[in-house]
């Protein structure tokens, strides 16, 4: 196999009528087989050929996920030429310096809006010759045209087959939490390799449905892409996250990848809304979680389970976790986690329901996915075994260096970086951690993120904040500081879609301004914390804490665009507040 539009290829002829794509329409949801996503890639890249489009070309794509994502997608690279990804939540001045940086000379938008963003630079973007939009409308200059005139005259089969293993296939820009972003080269055999892997795993089938939201533009979310390819597996896409709920109850999945802020808030949302009933629904949900983990915390250790606590298992099952099992459409085998780190505490709440979360760890320098938990021996607080032909050493000081197919040719334009990057021909993750008896990888933290207080004592920040928002449904972000401080301190931002309810119930005031001064919060989010500061070291406890009346957002610059945390400008942005702490 020597690319993706020649495994897409081989998919349409092994099940042309197979359902490939379903997704959101007028009537509900609409759906294409494998044989009409054919016709309809091979149309759109014989038209983009006609732009210009072809080998040692770049193409970018500023545009949610949907459906037309993946189809312009496989048109680019059937033309030979590499998808740039933008996240649509990037700036002008961001999407233009990507759009440069990596010689991009046709951008797909997703509608006018996007139109206007590149509008708003296009000095900036003289070796920009189209812009094909989605869903708008055309130019009178002919810059703008139409995703849906696009077509052509040509060899479509001898483009696909012009294309080599190695050529650049995907060029995505990590987000990063600090400094400016670096293009990763990643070919078209990176892909298939880690597709191939999977496929070898035998988690998925043509049986299954697989329900994507995650942004196209991060390197999981094309991953899933190409895997679902491989496989065959029918895919429904809707990238709405304010849908995700709604649509797993509609489309009934087997299966969904997501970041740990989405696992975070189904359950925050669960836990906030069984509490606000209170009475014996509370009784029971309490009982029923704390059978639920204690039956997971025994699988885990290998032990047998009590035949009552098995009976009572059973129970809370029927009482409890049904329920929460047919909220995602009932048929959910398992979730998968990345993109960053998912606590533990949520990991067996979701097990003890019967929805177990399979977490994994990969980079974009590695094409998304190097480690994944198995089904049949879940380990939480690791991200599992190494996928088929990839290969991890642990260096002297902890740092996690992973080799094989998967890894990037190197960063776009950055030697130097690359070469520090891949020394000695393995990737630097800049990730610390370890790997136990079966060899499962556990990652501990970030190398550049470990904090170091005042008195030498090393301490991991996102394990303590993982912990702290899953004892507190109210939280939306935590934020842990100390690096170079006496002790630890941190800033809590409330998910005010569990909170606005439940202060209403409670008679408080519905401002966040007000709410997050008031000793009814502020003794919620205490009482978690001191319940984690618990079992951790003197150094590692959060000593004080203050609540932000505004959560961090990917708009404000303090998360990535796949929800992560950037430390710094956090850091920079509340800083008299991580200050005060300190005083005195």
């Amino acid at each position: 196999m020597a690319s993706i539009p020649s495994l897409l290829r081989d998919r349409i002829a092994a099940t042309p009528d197979a359902e490939a794509y379903r997704f959101p329409s007028d009537d509900g949801w609409a759906s294409l087989s494998w044989r009409e996503v054919g016709e309809r890639v091979r149309g759109l890249a014989l038209g983009l050929a006609g732009l210009g489009s072809g080998p040692g070309k770049r193409v970018s794509i500023l545009c949610s996920t949907r459906v037309e994502w993946i189809l312009a997608d496989l048109a680019v690279l059937a033309t030979g030429a590499a998808t740039t990804t933008i996240y649509p939540s990037n700036t002008a001045a961001e999407s233009a310096f990507v759009i440069t940086d990596s010689g991009s000379t046709i951008v797909i938008a997703e509608n006018d809006e996007q139109v206007a963003k590149l509008r708003s630079v296009q000095k900036e973007l003289p070796d920009v010759t189209h812009v094909v939009v989605v869903d708008g409308s055309p130019s009178d200059d002919g810059w703008v045209v139409t995703l849906a005139s696009l077509s052509g005259e040509g060899d479509y089969d001898a483009m696909v087959d012009a294309i080599a293993q190695d050529d650049l296939a995907t060029l995505i820009y990590t987000s990063g939490t600090t400094g400016r972003p670096k293009g990763v080269e990643l070919t078209h055999d990176n892909w298939l390799y880690v597709s191939e892997a999977v496929r070898k795993l035998g988690l998925l089938s043509t049986s299954d449905l697989h329900f994507l939201w995650l942004p196209l533009s991060h390197s999981f979310g094309k991953l899933l892409e190409v895997v679902m390819i491989d496989i065959g597996v029918p895919t429904a896409i809707d990238g709405r996250l304010d849908k995700i709920a709604e649509n797993l109850g509609a489309v009934r999945p087997t299966f969904m990848a997501a970041a740990p802020r989405i696992f975070e808030k189904i359950h925050n949302t669960v836990v906030a809304t069984v509490r606000r009933e209170g009475g014996i629904k509370l009784r029971i949900f309490d009982w029923a979680k704390q059978t639920g983990i204690r039956v997971v915390r025994a699988r885990q250790r290998g032990a047998d389970v009590p035949v009552t606590t098995r009976v009572e298992h059973a129970v809370a099952d029927r009482l409890v976790f049904a329920k929460l099992r047919d909220r995602f459409g009932g048929r959910i085998r398992f979730f998968i986690s990345g993109a960053a780190p998912l606590s533990q505490d949520i990991a067996e709440f979701f097990d003890a329901a019967g929805l177990t979360i399979l977490e994994g760890y990969g980079l974009t320098e590695s094409s998304a996915g190097s480690f994944l938990n198995r089904p049949e021996s879940v380990k939480f607080g690791t991200v599992g075994p190494p996928l088929p032909g990839t290969e991890v050493r642990i260096a002297d000081d902890g740092e996690v260096l992973i080799g094989g197919r998967g890894i990037m040719r190197g960063y776009h334009g950055l030697p130097e970086e690359t070469a520090e990057a891949l020394e000695e021909g393995w990737l630097h993750t800049g990730d610390i951690g370890e790997l136990d008896e079966a060899g499962r990888l556990r990652i501990t933290d970030r190398k550049k993120e470990l904090i170091k207080t005042s008195g030498g004592k090393y301490v991991a920040p996102t394990y303590l904040e993982g912990r702290i928002k899953a004892a507190c449904p109210y939280a939306s972000h935590v934020f842990v500081h100390g690096d170079r401080r006496n002790y630890v301190t941190a800033l809590v931002t409330l998910d005010m879609d569990v909170v606005k309810p439940w202060a209403q119930a409670e008679g408080l005031p519905s401002d966040p301004e007000e709410l997050r001064e008031h000793p009814r919060v502020r003794e919620e989010v205490g009482r978690a914390i001191d319940q984690v500061n618990a079992d951790q070291a003197s150094y590692a406890t959060v000593k004080k804490f203050a609540i932000l009346a505004e959560d961090f957002t990917v708009e404000t610059g303090e998360l990535t665009a796949s929800l992560k945390i950037k430390r710094k400008a956090v850091e920079e942005r509340h800083g008299k507040t991580l200050d005060s702490f300190y005083d005195g």
